[in-house]
Order: structure tokens, then C-alpha cells, then sequence
């Protein structure tokens, strides 16, 4: 009989043991819990930490991630308003945020993500195709201001006036920028999560790479921009060589011509000086400045070891015949 009573006690007890348990779960605070009886919600989604009671056998504990969650989208070849087409890696954060709508629409997580990846897709490839390549690659118009700014001092140097038009020429402007695509698939994702309580918290184009048919053309296309720019900075340089040249060039011929000014000027008065002193020493002694002259005229008209043969009465050796 006492053996009946402890069996039945025993029972009894891992009865309630059992029961208790069904009742009593606990819920860390990285998760919330939705509870549901024959599969249909009930109450109210249990967001707080710590130990909660449910009805043991007839409700169940679904139990959801409370914290911040990734995804991370497939590689899509998108092509771009300007006919470029690019692969796209797309990454996002998202959150429970209604975890009875959630219950309700997604069941699972893994049924989130797939939801997840046909509005994300589809928001990305909408905001990317009507937009140009530059607007997903740059988010600013800061490499080009730089540029500008350098132009601009440059040209209070007068350095290579001309080049800065050309390669800023080369850069396209922004107008809407990386960031704000990110936005606007932000918003337009939100308003197809949002029915399904899931918070978009934001979205970053990862990678934008080339499809590989195009990849080698388009590297292609930037070297030879490349290289034109480089000559066109290499024609300016040469035409600023030539007119540096050219300034040089007049610079000396200035300078040469106000040498050969100086030079005949000074020698024009040492002309007239020589002349004077020979006037004066002709008023002195007229006839020995005759001698004088006559004697340098025989030696400059009659060559060395030479032999004339001359009448008596010729002119020219009439001071001889003086003599």
C-alpha cells in the first residue's frame, strides 16, 4: 500500500515537474517571443528579459532575434542610364520590429530573407538603372573641387594655363552621389518591409565592378583618356617653353642691340677725338704731318720685297725726289 502511495506520489509529482516546465521559459535579451496556440498568435509579442509563464502543452514559444541582423545580397548585372553595365553587391541591415505582424507574414526568419532579397534586388536595380555609372561610384564632387582649387592656383602662377580646363573636362559631377542611392533604396524597401514588421535600417552598395566582357575595354578607354591628357599638358608646357624661349630671345636681342648702340657710340667719339688730335697736330706743323701721312701711305701702298717701275714724274714718290 505504502509502495502504491510513493509510486503514485512520484507520479505525481514528475507530473507537475513536467508541467511547470511546459509553463516556464526564459528569454535572453537578445531575443522576443511570440506565443501561439494551435498555430494562431496570442496576446501581445514578449519583448522583455528574463522568466515568463505560458499554458504548458497547448502554446508554444516562438522565439525571434531582437538584435540588428545583415543581409547580404546576390552579384546582379544592372545596366546603368548610361549604358554601362555593372555588377552590383548590395548589403543591408535589418530589424524585427513587430514580431506578431512578423508571425503573422513571415513565419521564419529564412522566410524574411527571401522576402529580403526580392524587394532589395528590385529597389537596387530600379535606383541604379535610372542614374549614371558616376552617381553609384562617387559621392561627392570633392576629387573635382580639389582639382579646381589646384587649377586656381596654378593659374595665379601662370603655370600651364589651359591644362586644368582639360582634365577636369574628363571629370563628370555629381548630382546625386553614392550615399543618397543608398537612401533612396532605403525608402523605397521600407514601404514593402514595412507591412511585414521589419525595419530597413540601411543599405550599402558594396562593390561595383565591370562585367568581365567590358572590364579590359573600358581600362582600355581610361588609359587612352589618360595619355590624352598627358599630351595635351605635354602641348601646353611646349608652347609655354616657346614663349619663355621667345622672351629670352627678345631679351638678348635687346641686349645685344643696346651693347652695339653703346660700342659704335663710343667709338664714334674716339673717332671724332682721333680726328681732333689730328687736326690739331696738322694746324701745329702742316708740312710734317704731310710727311708724316706720305711715309704711312708708301708703306701701305707698296708691298714688301715688291718692285715698281715708275716714271720720273710720277706723284706718288714726288717726296723722294724731294730728298
Amino acid at each position: 500500500m505504502r509502495n502504491d502511495i510513493r509510486a503514485a506520489a512520484a507520479i505525481l509529482a514528475a507530473a507537475v515537474l513536467l508541467a511547470v516546465s511546459a509553463a516556464v521559459y526564459t528569454l535572453p535579451e537578445w531575443e522576443q517571443a511570440v506565443i501561439t496556440q494551435f498555430g494562431r498568435p496570442i496576446g501581445t509579442a514578449v519583448t522583455k528579459a528574463g522568466l515568463h509563464i505560458k499554458l504548458p502543452f497547448i502554446q508554444k514559444v516562438h522565439r525571434l532575434d531582437n538584435r540588428i541582423l545583415n543581409w547580404d545580397g546576390d552579384p546582379n548585372q544592372i545596366p546603368t542610364k548610361d549604358k554601362k553595365y555593372i555588377w552590383v553587391d548590395t548589403t543591408a541591415r535589418w530589424r524585427i520590429v513587430d514580431p506578431l505582424l512578423f508571425i503573422q507574414t513571415m513565419q521564419t526568419e529564412a522566410g524574411a530573407v527571401r522576402r529580403l532579397n526580392g524587394i532589395l534586388d528590385s529597389a537596387t536595380r530600379d535606383t541604379i538603372s535610372n542614374q549614371n555609372l558616376v552617381e553609384a561610384v562617387r559621392n561627392s564632387n570633392s576629387l573635382l573641387d580639389k582639382v579646381r582649387t589646384k587649377g586656381e592656383a596654378q593659374k595665379k602662377d601662370d603655370i600651364l594655363p589651359g591644362a586644368e580646363e582639360e582634365v577636369t573636362g574628363e571629370i563628370e559631377p555629381v548630382s546625386v552621389g553614392r550615399e543618397e542611392l543608398s537612401n533612396i533604396i532605403i525608402e523605397k524597401a521600407k514601404k514593402g518591409l514595412k507591412e511585414f514588421g521589419v525595419d530597413l535600417i540601411d543599405v550599402q552598395l558594396r562593390r561595383i565592378s565591370y562585367e568581365a566582357s567590358v572590364e579590359a575595354k573600358v581600362y582600355e578607354r581610361m588609359i587612352s583618356e589618360r595619355q590624352r591628357i598627358a599630351q595635351k599638358i605635354r602641348s601646353v608646357g611646349l608652347g609655354e617653353q616657346a614663349k619663355i624661349q621667345g622672351k629670352i630671345n627678345k631679351d638678348l636681342q635687346g641686349i645685344e642691340s643696346e651693347a652695339y648702340r653703346k660700342a659704335q657710340t663710343i667709338k664714334g667719339e674716339a673717332e671724332g677725338r682721333a680726328i681732333r688730335i689730328y687736326a690739331q697736330a696738322m694746324n701745329l706743323d702742316p708740312q710734317f704731318y704731310e710727311f708724316i701721312r706720305t711715309l704711312e701711305a708708301y708703306k701701305k701702298g707698296i708691298p714688301q720685297d715688291s718692285a715698281l717701275i715708275l716714271s720720273t714724274d710720277n706723284k706718288f714718290l714726288e717726296l723722294l725726289r724731294k730728298r
